[in-house]
């Protein structure tokens, strides 16, 4: 019986500690990436900089020093106004 409540309060641990806040951070980069409008300064996984142009359904065109660039809304890491609030 005790192994059974030891296991049952690693479960509730391991869901505290690792699987509820990994939700949390899912769930805000899907509100921060649907809440995308034109002439915001974001940033790629890639760590392309670029400003967006255009937001379609699946992808944004942003431009970059170098041009024009359509990426999928899903490569989108943060906006460049929140690396900024990081580095202060």
């Amino acid at each position: 019986m005790n192994q059974l409540i030891m296991l049952a309060m690693i479960l509730v641990i391991f869901y505290f500690f690792m699987i509820r806040p990994q939700m949390k951070k899912q769930k805000e980069l899907k509100k921060f990436r649907e809440g995308l409008q034109s002439g915001d300064k974001i940033v790629t996984i890639g760590g392309i900089h670029g400003k967006i142009l255009e937001v379609a359904d699946t992808t944004l065109l942003i431009g970059t020093e170098s041009g024009k660039l359509r990426v999928d809304k899903t490569a989108v890491s943060n906006s460049v106004e929140d690396r900024l609030g990081q580095a202060k």
